[in-house]
């Protein structure tokens, strides 16, 4: 019975493993980005842009997945490895297929199926173990564990296969071609051979034979009008500044500068020591290269961001505010970009600069407002004012939106004691108390 339970408790560990503990990655160039690479084939899929959000996490893993819904999760190091924007484009069109065909979903129910099996398994073994048969036991729990993988593994390679076809259509559809899609799949069909992963095994695998696949898709994208048009250069442009601004932030620095060598003076290689300086501690040199790169491109409003975020965070963020102040003007008003510029107006200290900082930080929520820095910027200024009901507000926002329901709690019945009853804003205080309130019920019923 204790082999039994092991390796019931050893199931267990392995099935609570996710993608929770992996970082969110929020950049406003590469969200920009993302939503002019995305938009055509999202639209293509019958989808809106509204609905539809990528979000980028920092994982060295190629790999991109859905999880429900219509978020397409890719990891930074797809990003990396792929050779062009096009190759991230034909991923993504994948990935929308799993979206259009509801496959993570139809996966819960399937798990459930195949959870089934498993458990009935380990009944058996359970029994078998009572009546003294060790090994009947084990044989028993294997079997079962057989059983549930392969009918698992084979309805994923219905959902994988489904989902490359339909990929394959949007970026029809959408008038893009399909050669970074055929591309990406052989670097995964390289990645695939230096890992000596056998080639001839399709039983075993969540996803079809890379070779397979390969096979499948060339004919259908090969014979698309679109297969010869060309690559956008301001996409691709945008794709390797993005890139190179990622490994500055992720990779190494002696990797990030055997890349992007002191010796390139492009405004790609500046960008990605720019990050990597900063990242490693070199204020002096992060300083140099940022100001290289707003030579280069003075109405930059990416470059101007990062040039600010270097001189906030080296302590001097009065100097700051005008390449923050620019860089939020230039960008329409991103919200990343205003949180940053907000937060450099309150960390100068200056009363004064008080109601610019509410009023940028303010229109920053309003238009994002899963953006917790933000909250807690805007919690700040309230704060520094005296203004402790809205101070209570920002801060049932922040507990709210990073999972702490109690203080949500607490915060939200602060406000409301404080605020015209009825307003909008007493009115999005109460909507948090009562959220918060169903999930404290629902975590003791549970």
């Amino acid at each position: 019975m204790k082999r039994l339970f092991a390796t019931f408790a050893m199931m267990c560990l392995f099935a609570a493993q996710s993608a929770t503990a992996q970082t969110i990655l929020r950049d406003a160039e590469t969200e920009a980005l993302f939503q002019d690479m995305t938009r055509p084939i999202i639209e293509a899929a019958g989808l809106s842009p509204r609905n539809v959000q990528v979000v980028v996490l920092q994982d060295p893993e190629i790999n991109a997945f859905v999880a429900g819904g219509q978020t397409v999760y890719i990891n930074s190091g797809l990003i990396e490895a792929a050779e062009n924007y096009n190759e991230v484009q034909g991923v993504f069109a994948h990935e929308l297929g799993h979206v259009v065909g509801g496959h993570a979903p139809l996966s819960g129910r399937m798990g459930k199926s195949a959870t089934g099996i498993t458990i009935a398994s380990l009944l058996l073994g359970a029994v078998a173990a009572a009546a003294g048969s060790g090994d009947a036991a084990m044989g028993a729990i294997l079997a079962g564990q057989r059983a549930a993988m392969g009918s698992v593994l084979a309805y994923s390679r219905t959902q994988e296969a489904s989902a490359d076809a339909a990929g394959a259509s949007f970026l029809t559809k959408a008038h893009i071609t399909g050669k970074g899609m055929l591309d990406f799949f052989k670097i995964l069909q390289n990645q695939e051979y230096r890992l000596a992963i056998p080639q001839d095994d399709a039983f075993n695998r969540s996803h079809p034979l890379t070779g397979d696949r390969i096979a499948a898709l060339t004919q259908t994208l090969q014979s698309a009008p679109n297969w010869n048009t060309p690559l956008d250069p301001e996409l691709e442009k945008r794709f390797e500044r993005v890139k190179a601004k990622l490994a500055g932030y992720v990779e190494p620095m002696d990797s990030v500068l055997r890349e992007y060598p002191a010796t390139d003076p492009s405004l790609t290689a500046h960008y990605a020591r720019t990050y990597a300086f900063h990242r490693g501690g070199y204020p002096d040199k992060a300083n140099a290269e940022a100001a290289a790169l707003v030579q280069g491109e003075p109405n930059n409003p990416y470059f101007l961001e990062v040039q600010g975020q270097i001189l906030m965070e080296g302590g001097d963020p009065q100097a700051a505010l005008v390449p923050l102040r620019k860089a939020t003007q230039l960008s329409g008003n991103s919200p990343l970009i205003a949180t940053t510029f907000g937060h450099a107006l309150v960390a100068t200290d200056d009363p004064a600069h008080l109601d610019e900082a509410e009023a940028v930080l303010r229109q920053a929520v309003q238009r994002d407002d899963a953006n917790p820095f933000a909250w807690v910027q805007l919690g700040t200024v309230y704060e520094r004012r005296g203004d402790e009901v809205h101070a209570a507000l920002a801060k049932a926002e922040l507990s709210n939106l990073t999972g702490d329901t109690r203080m949500a709690l607490v915060s939200a019945q602060r406000a409301m004691a404080g605020l015209e009853k009825g307003s909008s804003d007493w009115l999005r205080a109460q909507d948090i108390l009562m959220v918060s309130q169903n999930e404290i019920q629902d975590s003791k019923r549970h």
